[in-house]
C-alpha cells in the first residue's frame, strides 16, 4: 500500500513555514472590497492559469477560449499550465503555498482539494463577483452547490461560492457499434443484459470493458456505476457528504464485490492497474474493448478516432422497464481564484468569460458538455448528442450522485488504492472497504 498522503491544508502550512528563504504568511481568503470590471484599466497583465483539460477536445476548448479572451482583452496574456488530473492534484498542493502561485486553478470539488484549500486560506470566495457577474444564476442550483464551501472549510455543498465550472459530467457507458454488430447484440436495455453481453464478449475473445487504472482514481467511475445498481441515491449522497452510512454497508460492499467479479471473470484487462487512463480513447478506438466506462471527457477524442462507430448511454436499470439508476456526475472541475493572485479582478473577468453563453458554444463545438446554457450551438455528432441528452436526462431525473472521492481529504488516494487491491485480488471487498471506512471515520471524527 502507498503511504497515506497528508492533508492539503497541513502541507500548505508546512511548506509555507519551512520553505528556505520564504517569509510569506499564510494566505488569506478575503474577498475584494470593491470589484473592478474594466479589464483594460488593469494595464498589462499576465494571468497564470492551471488546468487539467489535456485530452483532445478539452485542450482545443481551452486553446480557443484563451485566444478569444486575449483578443477581447489584448492587455491580458494568458500563461497556461496544463497537467493531467493526477499531476494537477499533486502539484497544486505545493504551488499555492509558493512565491509565484497561479492566479486561476481548477480545484477539484470536495474535501480533498477545494475544502482543504479554503480551510488553508488559499482561495478567495467569489460572492462579491457573483453580485456583478451573476454566476449562481448562470448554472443549475446543483452545480453551484457542489462548488460551495463554508469559510472554515468544514462543510461542502453550502456556504460561499469558490469556483465556476465550464462543463457538466455524467458517467456512463461508451460502446463500439462495430463490435456490437459483430457479436450480434444491441445496446443493452438492462444491466442484467449488459452483464450477459460482457460474458459473450469474453467468450468470443474480446476485451469486454476497456479499463486503465494506473492512477487509481479511474476505478471510482466503475464503482459509481455499480453502486447505482445496488444502493439508494439518497443514501449515497449522505455517505459522500458525511451525513450517514458507512463504506462497509452491504449495498456498497455488494457493488465492490461485483467489481471484483468483473476482474476475476476477465471482463477487465489483466493489466488494468498498469494502464494510463488518458490513453483510454486511443486504446478503445484501436479495438481494445467492446465497452468503456467514463464521462463526457472522452467523447471528442473518441469521435475523432471512431466517427459514428462510438456511442454513449447512461447505465441501464437492473431490468428492462425499471427506473433509471443513479450514476456519478455533476459539474466539471471548477475554475477558482487563488488568494495570492495579484490580479483577482482580471481573474474574475476570466471566469466570467469562460462560462459565458458564447464560451458554452465553444465547449459544445469542441465535443464537450457545457455546464450552462449555450448561446446557440448544439452537438453535431451522434456521440455528442448522446452525451448531451444523457446529462440532460440525469439532471432532469435527479440521478446524479457526487463523485465518491469528495468524502474526505485523502479519499481519492485511499478509496482508489483499496479498489486497486480488490481488482488485483490482493484484498477482499470487505477488507478494501474497511480501509476506506477507517479513512472516512477518522476524517469525520476530526472534522
Amino acid at each position: 500500500m502507498r503511504k497515506p498522503i497528508v492533508t492539503i491544508a497541513a502541507m500548505l502550512i508546512a511548506v509555507s513555514a519551512c520553505a528556505p528563504g520564504s517569509n510569506n504568511p499564510k494566505p488569506t481568503q478575503k474577498p475584494p472590497s470593491a470589484v473592478q470590471t474594466d479589464v483594460a484599466k488593469a494595464g498589462p497583465v499576465t494571468l497564470t492559469v492551471w488546468d487539467q483539460e489535456v485530452l483532445g477536445g478539452q485542450n482545443e476548448q481551452m486553446q480557443k477560449l484563451n485566444a478569444a479572451f486575449h483578443a477581447k482583452y489584448p492587455n491580458v496574456t494568458i500563461k497556461r499550465v496544463s497537467r493531467s488530473f493526477s499531476d494537477l492534484e499533486k502539484t497544486l498542493r505545493l504551488a499555492l503555498s509558493g512565491d509565484n502561485p497561479p492566479d486561476v486553478v481548477e480545484a477539484n470539488q470536495g474535501y480533498g482539494i477545494m475544502a482543504a484549500l479554503v480551510k488553508a486560506g488559499a482561495l478567495i470566495p467569489l460572492d462579491p463577483y457573483d453580485k456583478v457577474y451573476g454566476f449562481r444564476k448562470r448554472f443549475p442550483a446543483g452545480v453551484s452547490q457542489l462548488n460551495s464551501v463554508t469559510g472554515d472549510g468544514k462543510t461542502i455543498g453550502s456556504g460561499n461560492l469558490y469556483g465556476v465550472s465550464m462543463t457538466g459530467e455524467a458517467v456512463g457507458i461508451y460502446y463500439n457499434t462495430d463490435k456490437l454488430a459483430k457479436l450480434g447484440i444491441q445496446p443493452p436495455t438492462s444491466f442484467s443484459q449488459f452483464e450477459q453481453d460482457l460474458a459473450l464478449a469474453k467468450s468470443k475473445g474480446e476485451t469486454p470493458i476497456y479499463f486503465a487504472n494506473l492512477e487509481k482514481f479511474p476505478a471510482i467511475h466503475e464503482l459509481g456505476v455499480l453502486l447505482g445498481q445496488t444502493a439508494d441515491k439518497g443514501a449515497l449522497r449522505n455517505l459522500v457528504f458525511g451525513q450517514g452510512g458507512a463504506w462497509t454497508d452491504p449495498p456498497v460492499v455488494q457493488a465492490v464485490q461485483k467489481l471484483a467479479d468483473w476482474a476475476k471473470n476477465g471482463y477487465l484487462p489483466r493489466t488494468a492497474n498498469a494502464g494510463k487512463y488518458n490513453d483510454s480513447p486511443s486504446a478503445f478506438a484501436k479495438g481494445d474493448g467492446v465497452f468503456l466506462i467514463g464521462g463526457p471527457w472522452f467523447a471528442a477524442d473518441l469521435q475523432k478516432k471512431m466517427g459514428d462507430k462510438v456511442r454513449f448511454m447512461l447505465p441501464p436499470p437492473p431490468q428492462a422497464g425499471q427506473a433509471q439508476p443513479s450514476t456519478l456526475g455533476g459539474p466539471g472541475l471548477p475554475l477558482a481564484i487563488t488568494a495570492k493572485s495579484k490580479h483577482p479582478d482580471v481573474a474574475a473577468a476570466y471566469l466570467n468569460f469562460m462560462t459565458s453563453p458564447q464560451a458554452m458554444d465553444v465547449v459544445v463545438q469542441t465535443g464537450g458538455l457545457p455546464s450552462a446554457k449555450p448561446a446557440s450551438a448544439t452537438p453535431s455528432t451522434p456521440v455528442g448528442r448522446d452525451v448531451f441528452q444523457a446529462y440532460r436526462t440525469a439532471s432532469d431525473k435527479d440521478l446524479l450522485v457526487p463523485y465518491l472521492d469528495y468524502a474526505t481529504t485523502t479519499f481519492l488516494d485511499t478509496l482508489g488504492g483499496a479498489l486497486q487491491e480488490v481488482i488485483a485480488g490482493r484484498k477482499t471487498p470487505q477488507q478494501g472497504m474497511a480501509v476506506a471506512q477507517k479513512d472516512y471515520s477518522g476524517f469525520l471524527a476530526k472534522k
